[in-house]
């Protein structure tokens, strides 16, 4: 199996040239009646080999967290993070593995975090100093690694700085927070353009990095109008539950313009539990999971079908300023 990585590593060393990288993508692309752009290539899994080696490595960093505990949280962390960093070196940087690539990348950041909260327990602005030194690490992480999905998680960080900023704060004004995530959400779903227009084919790692913030705009930008309309306390009235599905339809028209099924997919938990409570105020609870399934699966479904479709007329009717900054559209 080759993967995109793979080809533009030849094209850098002089193997292939990038003519005939281009026209073997394309030649793949028409042999799976598919456009390249239309597929989210994103290398998660490169084989079974990928599942048991994050294992092995959940089973060593875990494990050792949970022994060095009884001795000293702080140097238990310590070697966490130390580990994370020296199985980056072997399964990332030499072995070019997706999967634990990921595992080590959160497990670095997380255990960067736990570390800070372990030294600076009980002190005032312990969560700002912790985040920030989760985002130090995600930066270099990312220098070090280039993993695609550093940029979100140290967007995450730097967004998650300035929101326990606020709660330590104003602890009790939860509108401001919230407000907060939704400006993040925007702000995070513009970044991921910016990363996007940088590679409209679809070929390089900055559309890696684009899928990742898309994945994380998302939720930042609907989790905000949940909690504000009170959803998330039992406030599930009818009006309510017609504007997030007014919203997602919003959220999925954005998707096929910016050719991006991962900022739809990633917020689809809120629409799915919007369209149960409403068809569960037309029938039984039973009822209303299997509707809802049946519908989200048909609209789903129709989408894969017809997404260039969509795409086409959508994008044909922007003006040029902003449709060059989207991938292309292929013809299939």
């Amino acid at each position: 199996m080759y993967t995109d990585e793979d080809l533009d590593s030849a094209v850098k060393q002089g193997v292939l040239s990038p003519q005939s990288v281009m026209s073997f993508r394309e030649f793949i692309a028409s042999s799976r009646k598919t456009s390249v752009v239309d597929e989210e290539n994103f290398r998660l899994v490169g084989g079974f080999n990928d599942i048991f080696v994050v294992i092995a490595c959940a089973l060593l960093l875990f494990s050792s967290l949970w022994v060095l505990q009884l001795v000293n949280p702080i140097v238990a962390h310590l070697v966490f993070v130390i580990l994370a960093w020296w199985l980056g070196d072997i399964f990332i940087s030499k072995r070019k593995m997706a999967l634990p690539a990921i595992f080590l990348l959160l497990s670095f950041v997380g255990g960067s975090f736990m570390l800070s909260q372990a030294i600076f327990a009980g002190q005032l602005f312990a969560e700002v100093i912790s985040t920030s030194v989760s985002l130090v690490a995600a930066y270099g992480h990312w220098r070090r690694f280039n993993v695609p999905m550093t940029i979100a998680v140290a967007t995450a960080a730097g967004m998650a700085i300035v929101a326990s900023a606020i709660m330590a704060f104003l602890p009790e004004n939860g509108l401001i927070v919230m407000s907060t995530l939704f400006v993040f959400g925007v702000l995070c779903f513009a970044f991921a353009m910016y990363w996007d227009a940088q590679d409209t084919q679809r070929i390089t790692r900055k559309s890696d990095v684009a899928f990742w913030l898309h994945m994380l705009s998302a939720p930042l930008i609907i989790h905000p109008v949940f909690s504000t309309l009170g959803i998330l306390d039992g406030n599930e009235s009818l009006l309510n539950m017609v504007f997030i599905v007014l919203l997602y339809l919003l959220m999925t028209l954005i998707s096929i313009t910016v050719d991006r099924r991962a900022f739809m997919v990633s917020s689809l938990f809120y629409v799915i539990y919007a369209l149960q409570a409403l068809f569960a105020s037309f029938g039984n609870v039973a009822d209303s999971i299997a509707m809802t399934g049946v519908v989200m699966g048909s609209i789903l479904l129709l989408l894969s079908v017809y997404w260039q479709t969509s795409r086409r007329f959508i994008v044909s009717h922007l003006p040029l300023t902003l449709s060059q900054y989207l991938p292309a559209i292929k013809t299939q």
